[in-house]
């Protein structure tokens, strides 16, 4: 089976037939396995990346085994130029609620990256004060005058950017709660309505990045079914597709990742329901199952998209399996980033998603 490892720097994918490609410190995996029982020794792509240069090379090479590749160089180290540090820390980014684990590790990659971290964050728990990069952050409960804290952080901390991880059932009211105030948010919390949070930003004239993903590498991915879907519509209309979603058990809702691409899918001609998405939120299926190690039951994603044909002599298997949240607190970083520059810009258009971040084109490693 065809493996791809993803950190924040690289792509590396291995066959299970092969030696594998590997670096220290990878947590994500996304991969591609096409099996047929027709043809056993298929072309293998290598696509590489330019340690140099980071443009593409495409190498056709001779398959031993039944497994596609696709594998993908470490990609630069990138260093800040001249002035890079002060264009950052004037950057504020406030992070409701960093006491999370997801929030916690945005704000530690918002330290970490050099943005200025406002000292407040809201959140639904007691009022108490949290580490976050060295920064002490003091967490704001329900009962305390959270307008009043808004309107002073927003003199405090000029053209502050708001990231919301916080639950599914608070999201909605976050936003109009920063749309209010004339805050930017970058909403990282799914499960709510995102169409509707979308129309509050276009109402109250605020700039917003809505995504349901924020791994940079996974939404490229998604980006990719997108592409393939217009391209080839009703491609896979005879296939019976499957799809198995594994979270920590803290998540409630389904995958909004595993929603797009199976969107996708349908386009492509799959007959089939989001509402047939398998969860998978118990221990023991996730580690001998999915194979989820133990170490990463409380902060993982794993997504399996399995196509069959009808006489079950072709299957098609994507797998995109996430260990950790560093992927996403750095796309989120990156989010930061670009709706700055937008505000800065006074862009016209004012609701963004992640492939329009990555389309922007200027991240980080």
């Amino acid at each position: 089976m065809a493996k791809m490892i993803a950190c924040r720097n690289c792509l590396i994918a291995r066959s299970s037939s092969t030696q594998a490609y590997s670096q220290p410190g990878n947590r994500a995996r996304v991969g591609l396995r096409v099996n047929t029982t027709k043809q056993t020794a298929p072309s293998t792509l290598l696509f590489k990346q330019s340690p140099v240069s980071g443009t593409t090379e495409l190498a056709a090479l001779k398959a031993t085994r039944k497994t596609t590749v696709m594998t993908c160089s470490r990609s630069p180290v990138v260093t800040r130029a001249s002035g890079e540090e002060g264009r950052l820390s004037s950057v504020p980014v406030m992070i409701n609620d960093c006491s999370g684990k997801m929030g916690h590790a945005v704000a530690e990659a918002a330290v970490e990256a050099g943005l200025t971290l406002v000292p407040f964050a809201l959140t639904g728990n007691a009022a108490e004060t949290v580490a976050c990069g060295g920064v002490a952050v003091k967490l704001v409960g329900v009962d305390e005058d959270r307008d009043a804290l808004m309107e002073k952080l927003k003199v405090e901390y000029p053209g502050m950017i708001v990231v919301d991880y916080t639950v599914p059932v608070a999201a909605e009211a976050n936003a109009e709660f920063y749309t209010k105030h004339g805050l930017s948010f970058v909403m990282g919390t799914t499960g709510a309505d995102s169409a509707k949070m979308a129309s509050m930003a276009k109402d109250a004239g605020v700039h917003a990045v809505i995504a349901p993903q924020m791994g940079k590498q996974v939404v490229a991915f998604q980006a990719a079914m997108e592409l393939m879907a217009e391209q080839f519509p009703g491609a896979f209309s005879t296939y019976k597709l499957r799809v198995v979603e594994s979270h920590q058990s803290t998540k409630v809702d389904t995958s909004g990742t595993a929603k797009a691409i199976v969107s996708s899918f349908q386009k492509l001609g799959c007959k089939f329901d989001v509402e047939d998405i398998e969860k998978v939120r118990t221990a023991n299926e996730q580690t001998n199952v999915m194979g989820v190690p133990e170490a990463h039951l409380k902060g993982h994603a794993f997504h399996t998209y399995e196509l069959t044909s009808p006489d079950g002599q072709v299957q098609f298997k994507f797998e995109h399996n996430v260990c950790g949240r560093s992927i996403y607190a750095q796309g989120t970083v990156d989010a930061v980033l670009f709706l700055h520059s937008k505000v800065q810009a006074k862009a016209s258009k004012q609701v963004y998603d992640m492939i329009d971040v990555l389309r922007e084109g200027d991240m980080r490693d």
